[in-house]
């Protein structure tokens, strides 16, 4: 098991390496036959220290000339237990040097730098790890092909190297590549932020041919959101009073005219009675005698004492 300190800095170096590179779980870690000699011999469990080590999941891998290197070597002590192991524990990658296009197996140097590296332009196509106890082979993976995270066995501790100096160099140009496209770019949008904002722009177009009149997007209202007046039930104590203030207006409106006609009824008496001044009473005296005429007309008499 890796030390504390030591197993921080291989999960950030390993962090990078996703961030920057697209390594993801889980890891193919490619072994040459030295890794696995050292690995059996120093009776480590690989698996669980790949793990540790990588902080993920783990495909340990074995290429077919390596596998042809352990055969040749069958006879000596302790090889059965690692071609053993190997045939249980490790998958086959094939490197396409198959023994009858090559009677002896090919250096490991050169079949591993083929898998890695198919098309020799120096970059680790399929994101493998390597796993090399050989010194020669790491120093020319460490020095030819980038971005190749390197592991080995020293003294049964499993050690990860830093990152070469290629790889560092592949990373600057990338982040540099970055920040230049995203100047470039108008508005400064990102490369993801423009290729979805040209598939919107796709889709409007598509939904615009079909649909020639593109609805109106609906502004949105902010603050306080007040209660549908329709849904809301009125009190019965409004309703009972808007009622009688209608009838009540109704039954002045319609007395109105008929005060008015009486009104003036009375006024014409008034001032057919009173047409001036008011009129004083004169009482009977008592010396006056009733007379009737001849058209039956009551007369006073005065009579005199």
């Amino acid at each position: 098991m890796p030390r504390a300190k030591r197993s921080k800095q291989y999960k950030r170096l390993m962090n990078q390496y996703e961030m920057n590179f697209g390594f993801r779980e889980p890891y193919q870690v490619l072994c040459d036959s030295q890794f696995l000699e050292a690995a059996i011999r120093s009776k480590m469990d690989i698996d669980h220290i790949l793990k540790a080590t990588l902080h993920g999941s783990t495909k340990l891998l074995i290429t077919q000339c390596s596998m042809r290197w352990l055969y040749a070597k069958k006879d000596e002590p302790g090889i059965r237990g690692v071609i053993e192991f190997a045939k249980e524990k490790t998958e086959r990658r094939r490197c396409g040097h198959h023994p009858a296009d090559y009677p002896e197996p090919l250096d490991e140097i050169e079949c591993i730098h083929s898998v890695v590296d198919p098309s020799k332009n120096g970059v680790n196509k399929h994101r493998y790890v390597c796993a090399i106890n050989d010194d020669e082979i790491r120093s020319s993976l460490r020095n030819g092909i980038q971005v190749v995270p390197l592991l080995y066995i020293r003294r049964s501790v499993l050690i990860m190297e830093p990152a070469s100096s290629t790889t560092t160099k592949a990373r600057s140009r990338d982040e540099k590549a970055k920040f230049t496209a995203e100047l470039k770019s108008p508005g400064g949008k990102r490369k993801r932020q423009q290729e979805d904002a040209n598939d919107d722009s796709d889709n409007s177009a598509k939904e615009g041919d079909e649909t020639t009149k593109p609805e109106k997007k609906k502004k949105k209202t902010y603050g306080r959101r007040e209660p549908n007046p329709l849904s809301v039930k009125r009190k019965k104590t409004d309703d009972r009073a808007h009622g009688l203030e209608q009838t009540l207006t109704k039954a002045t409106e319609a007395s109105r005219p008929e005060e008015a006609e009486s009104n003036t009824g009375v006024q014409s008496e008034i001032t057919a009675e009173t047409p001036g001044r008011k009129r004083r009473r004169k009482h009977k005296s008592k010396t006056t005698a009733v007379a009737m005429d001849e058209g039956g007309v009551q007369a006073e008499i005065p009579t005199s004492n």
